[in-house]
């Protein structure tokens, strides 16, 4: 029987956007795996918040760093703070920094909300992995986590800048799983859909959008707890692909089954439904937040 390595337990890791949601689960989770955490967020209130969480029950588990995964800068200073609290290399990064943005199609959407988005969804996931990356591989042991999302591969209409930004998460820890092959470090890329946390609540999404995906949070949403759990199992076992829930294993499978039948019917649902005021004003009047 060969073995595996126990990746996410008595870790040495850093997860960004930890003040909440899904990073707060994973950073709860790895603590509870005998796990050192690193909680990093853009709002330094919420990420003491998760250290005070897991101090409760882990003392000396968990430290809070802010950081602006969109600046190259914040992320080369959080690895150096990183090596200094654990005076060695990480073990496991969790690139989870995101926000979500919806409601406008392409042409309405305007540069200023692809440059926001596309900063943080995509450019933060890059900054992780090219700072962190030569750490990991002269290690020869370890892993990456990237959440992605469900809508990366779904394609759905008024979603374009976050579609964009999920794929592209995807391409590049497929290629990152091919170049770290054989070095010891695993790499796993998390495409959930619904996942009761604040993606909505602190993105820039049209009301109408927001209330639909606050409500499909409300009643289909999965606990980031238990989303945590299978995503760091299941990169223990070196799977390379998470998709927690069957929802996201239906549209897999009719979007490459039948990609032509599956792009129709979007565009068709997409025309039924009622279509929303593309002015500034409609959008949702929220901060700009990371913790995911």
């Amino acid at each position: 029987m060969s073995f595996r390595p126990r990746r996410s337990y008595r870790a040495r890791a850093v997860v960004t956007g930890a003040g909440s949601g899904i990073g707060r689960a994973f950073a709860v989770e790895i603590a509870a795996r005998g796990g050192q955490v690193i909680c990093a967020d853009i709002d330094e209130a919420r990420a003491d918040e998760t250290v005070a969480l897991i101090e409760a029950e882990y003392p000396g588990a968990a430290y809070a760093f802010r950081c602006d995964v969109a600046r190259r800068e914040d992320v080369q200073i959080l690895a150096h703070f990183a090596e200094t609290i654990f005076e060695r290399p990480i073990t496991l990064l969790i690139n989870n920094a995101g926000v979500g943005i919806g409601g406008k199609h392409v042409g309405e959407i305007g540069f200023a909300d692809w440059e926001w988005a596309l900063g943080i969804n995509l450019w933060g996931v890059v900054h992780g992995c090219e700072v962190f990356a030569p750490q990991l591989r002269a290690a020869r042991r370890g892993g990456i986590i990237n959440v992605a999302s469900a809508a990366g591969f779904a394609a759905a209409p008024s979603m374009a800048v976050y579609n964009t930004s999920k794929a592209a998460v995807m391409s590049l820890s497929e290629t990152m799983a091919a170049e770290l092959s054989g070095t010891g470090v695993a790499v796993t890329v998390l495409c959930p859909t619904f996942v009761k946390t604040n993606v909505a609540r602190d993105g820039r999404i049209t009301q109408q959008s927001m209330r639909l995906a606050e409500t499909l949070m409300r009643w289909t949403g999965s606990s980031p707890t238990q989303v945590a759990r299978t995503t760091l199992d299941a990169h223990d076992r070196g799977q390379l692909y998470v998709l927690p829930q069957l929802d996201a294993h239906i549209v897999w499978r009719l979007k490459r089954y039948f990609p032509a039948q599956y792009t129709y019917a979007l565009g068709l649902l997409d025309r039924l439904l009622p279509q929303e005021d593309s002015t500034p004003s409609d959008r949702a009047t929220v901060p700009d937040k990371t913790g995911v």
